[in-house]
């Protein structure tokens, strides 16, 4: 196994291209930083240019999974271009799980609120465990959670992701499960088998199959559904080329188990 540490942020990676990262400030929140934003995109960025990654898990240590931007940190510096470039930060790092070629599983064990909850709803699976939480709470200080609303507007109804944002409430994870912000919901001791459950799955199907459908699954949700169709057929058409489809088809016409490469 190889594994790197930092302070902020662990990360590990298995021989079968599965890697953990580890939000590692339990006694400060798992907050975001700027410099744990920066070291969390440091990681983020790396397993992007790995062409051997398969499968990416976040987790925290401590009773949060993460409580979102360090507030004493933007309270100390009151300067709107300070503000921006910060926002802005964050977003690009949200946006990088979205865009890694590989599914992103967040394993929420504890609060996750604002910029949290706001990570767990760009993760493309999560789990969590029963007594787990979820707020985006920011309105409450009188600051509405903007950039989280973009990731929850696009997971949850919009009814169910305003409700969230404009009373600032939190929601347990049972109703997490029924809004549509986490997959599953399981014992604080099973979270690890839940998260293997979907690991292994992932990793018994061709790495580029599924690295074409996670770029066209975020690219239509933004289209029209014409444009949709369209790029629907194009990401199909090119997938189907691939030698993973044209084996798994031809097995599939032979009766049997396809031999991937990978």
């Amino acid at each position: 196994m190889h594994e790197s540490q930092a302070e902020l942020v662990l990360h590990s990676s298995d021989a079968r291209g599965v890697h953990q990262i580890c939000l590692n400030q339990p006694d400060a929140f798992n907050v975001l930083s700027s410099e744990a934003m920066r070291q969390l995109q440091e990681v983020l960025d790396a397993i992007a240019k790995d062409e051997q990654a398969r499968v990416v898990v976040i987790s925290a240590k401590g009773r949060a999974f993460c409580a979102g931007h360090d507030l004493r940190e933007m309270r100390a510096s009151p300067s709107l271009d300070y503000y921006k470039t910060l926002f802005h930060q964050c977003s690009r790092m949200m946006m990088r799980v979205q865009r890694l070629p590989v599914p992103v599983i967040a394993v929420v064990d504890g609060i996750a609120t604002a910029a949290g909850c706001q990570l767990v709803a760009m993760c493309d699976l999560a789990v969590a465990s029963q007594t787990s939480k979820f707020a985006v709470s920011g309105v409450n200080l009188g600051l509405f959670c903007a950039t989280p609303s973009v990731a929850l507007s696009r997971n949850l109804s919009r009814k169910a992701a305003f409700e969230m944002l404009v009373t600032g409430e939190f929601i347990s994870a049972e109703q997490a499960l029924v809004k549509g912000l986490v997959n599953a919901v399981v014992a604080s001791d099973q979270l690890g088998g839940s998260c293997d459950a979907y690991v292994n799955s992932i990793l018994a199907k061709p790495r580029t199959a599924v690295a074409i459908g996670k770029k066209l699954f975020y690219e239509q949700l933004e289209q029209p559904i014409e444009a949709a169709y369209v790029n629907a057929e194009n990401a199909m058409a090119c997938n189907m080329m691939d030698e993973s489809a044209l084996e798994g088809v031809q097995a599939f016409i032979d009766k049997r188990k396809p031999a991937w490469k990978s």
